[in-house]
């Protein structure tokens, strides 16, 4: 897993609330389980004007022009800023992994699924949860700057325009909660697995001491 420290990136606007899993990537597209490669199917019935399948050669697809990820710069987004309780739906990984292998790192709603937003840390994406207001005050600068990019500071836990963008967006920089072992795992790019490999000495020690003394446990009898 990357990790993750901070990021600077165009901000893609999906103004939608309750957007799910299936939505995020359609069910025909569960079957793999190698994380990679989900990103050109990532929102595949929007995406597209026919009807997606496994194993098809996306790039000669048609495509749905008016959708925001069909759009330059958008195609190009690192981050999405999206409507209340993103991910909702299904429990499917394959969500997250569909968001990381387009090349977002960071998704900003207001809520998030609960399900979702722990696979998201499992992956290497930030869910950022922000207030209403500042998702309002999010839309209406991205909306009015085509392009606009966010920096997104995981140490300081800070969103702020990007210094390029300055002059054209009045905006100050917003303060983001995140619980401090999800933001150790990010910046150190470890999944639960990772973390516990992190102690694996100390399970290794503890193991040892245990036989030691209780030697009973783990005699073998013999007939």
């Amino acid at each position: 897993m990357k990790a993750f420290s901070n990021i600077c990136g165009i901000v893609a606007p999906l103004d939608q609330a309750n957007i799910d899993t299936d939505q995020i990537i359609p069910k025909q597209f569960l079957k793999s389980i190698q994380r990679t490669g989900f990103g050109p199917n990532l929102f595949d019935e929007w995406r597209y004007l026919d009807q997606g399948f496994p194993g098809q050669d996306y790039t000669i697809r048609p495509k749905n022009t008016e959708f925001v990820l069909n759009q330059s710069p958008y195609d190009q987004a690192e981050i999405l800023l999206t409507r209340a309780n993103f991910g909702c739906g299904s429990s499917r990984e394959h969500a997250p992994w569909a968001l990381e292998d387009f090349g977002f790192r960071v998704i900003i709603a207001p809520s998030f699924a609960d399900i979702f937003y722990n696979n998201c840390f499992k992956n290497g994406i930030l869910p950022l949860v922000l207030p209403e207001p500042a998702i309002d005050a999010l839309f209406l600068a991205v909306l009015g700057h085509i392009g606009l990019k966010l920096s997104v500071d995981l140490p300081s836990q800070t969103l702020s325009i990007a210094a390029e963008f300055i002059d054209q967006v009045v905006l100050p920089p917003l303060q983001f909660e995140i619980a401090q072992s999800r933001k150790q795992a990010l910046l150190k790019g470890l999944d639960e697995i990772g973390e516990t490999l992190e102690s694996a000495n100390k399970i290794k020690a503890f193991q040892s001491q245990y036989a030691q003394q209780n030697p009973w446990l783990f005699q073998t009898e013999t007939l």
